[in-house]
């Protein structure tokens, strides 16, 4: 008979939704993470996690097999309190999601009888799932050659991450950020760049003349902006005509904790907010949007918009 701390911890593992279903899945079969993943429609990382707790607690047992790594219900390791408690757990179960699971997962054994290359036990969902130097990075780096820019402002640019992926493909970029250690990290960061200037300011009151940048960034500032609508008014003020901006922001949330422990004075936006200053500033809305959904909770949504200033506008 178990101790009352080890029953807990056993029943602690049973109480979570997504490791109730890896358990259902693994029973009877063994299965690869991209295979789990695929069944599951749940992102890599958050099955390897649960698969690691699993294994943890004696529940499953994994084996390489060439590149990959199966897993399945480990009965023996178990022992017999954690395969007692199974057994009353899965006799009980009757749910649609697990239904929908197990065929899935038949589909999945019946895939891998035709053996398919990566590429094709992956297709769909490829971007869940690491093969070798593909990154989102190596491929943000690979795109970025068809750009051909002039004169960038990226305000708030921090130590100058977004700077160093441009200023290859910029005639000249500067770097406005309110705080000198970070401007120092940039210029660091970028010293090898001939092409890149340092600038010390407020980007509610930028300090350059009207009309002098092609393309104005505002990645990640505006949750930090006193006045944003007045922040995106000095970006276009700025803007040559014809010019274009970059803004990418949070959705409007209500995680207010962490937007303090970033040092956040706003809580994100709504689409209708983001377009309504951009329009007010004189721009054309070309994009606004949400865009992206984070991976790991609490899943901040991602908005991005593009505009830019009519080529009549007057400088």
């Amino acid at each position: 008979m178990a101790d009352l701390s080890k029953t807990i911890d056993l029943l602690a593992v049973f109480a979570d939704p997504t490791r109730v279903r890896l358990l259902s899945l693994l029973d009877g079969a063994e299965l690869s993470v991209a295979e789990l993943t695929r069944v599951t429609d749940l992102p890599q990382s958050r099955v390897s996690t649960h698969l690691r707790k699993l294994k943890d607690a004696g529940m499953v047992r994994d084996r390489r097999e060439g590149n990959s790594s199966f897993y399945g219900l480990d009965q023996e390791r178990a022992g017999e309190s954690a395969r007692a408690l199974w057994k009353l757990v899965s006799g009980r179960l009757d749910d649609d999601q697990l239904d929908k699971d197990r065929r899935r997962r038949e589909a999945a054994l019946a895939a891998r009888e035709t053996k398919l290359r990566w590429p094709d036990e992956v297709a769909g969902q490829m971007e869940r799932h690491y093969s070798p130097g593909r990154t989102w990075e190596a491929t943000t780096r690979g795109l970025l050659g068809f750009l051909s820019l002039g004169e960038v402002l990226d305000i708030g640019s921090g130590d100058g991450v977004n700077a160093e992926l441009l200023a290859p493909r910029a005639r000249h970029v500067t770097c406005l950020d309110l705080s000198e250690r970070v401007l120092a990290a940039a210029r660091h960061r970028l010293e090898r760049f001939a092409n890149v200037d340092f600038r010390r300011g407020d980007m509610h009151d930028l300090p350059f003349e009207s009309g002098r940048f092609d393309a104005v960034l505002l990645l990640h500032v505006l949750t930090y902006a006193k006045r944003p609508p007045l922040v995106i008014r000095e970006a276009a003020r700025v803007l040559r005509p014809g010019g274009a901006i970059a803004a990418v922001t949070l959705v409007a949330h209500e995680h207010r904790k962490i937007a303090r422990a970033y040092d956040h004075v706003n809580l994100g936006f709504v689409r209708d907010e983001v377009e309504t200053m951009l329009r007010d500033a004189g721009l054309e809305v070309e994009q606004c949007a949400p865009s992206s959904r984070e991976r790991r909770k609490p899943y901040f949504q991602i908005l991005t918009a593009f505009a830019h200033k009519s080529p009549s506008a007057p400088s």
